[in-house]
């Protein structure tokens, strides 16, 4: 299940519970402002996260997932991959079931 554009998992977010956080593909706009540019740059180009597109992983995104204060060490561009990864599992087996 996608959690969120930039592979952040929401579910094991210390902020969810305590800003009714129902993760970036369920609301039009973050809690902690007015806009989020990963979430906009993937709902511009109509993917469901960052690993869909074609320059993945991208100079924005990176800089949010090394960012000193706020980053994950590149745990968010994993997870991305792992969630592109899955779905081109399951369209393959798709093809090959029919």
């Amino acid at each position: 299940m996608i959690e969120s554009r930039c592979g952040i998992i929401c579910s094991k977010c210390e902020y969810r519970e305590s800003t009714g956080c129902k993760s970036c593909v369920n609301i039009d706009k973050p809690f902690w402002g007015e806009v989020c540019p990963v979430k906009s740059c993937c709902e511009d180009k109509k993917l469901l996260h960052c690993g869909e597109c074609e320059i993945f992983p991208c100079e924005l995104l990176n800089s949010f997932a090394y960012d000193e204060e706020q980053g994950d060490n590149g745990m968010r561009i994993e997870q991305c991959e792992l969630w592109r990864d899955r779905r081109e599992h399951e369209n393959n087996k798709k093809l090959f079931d029919n």
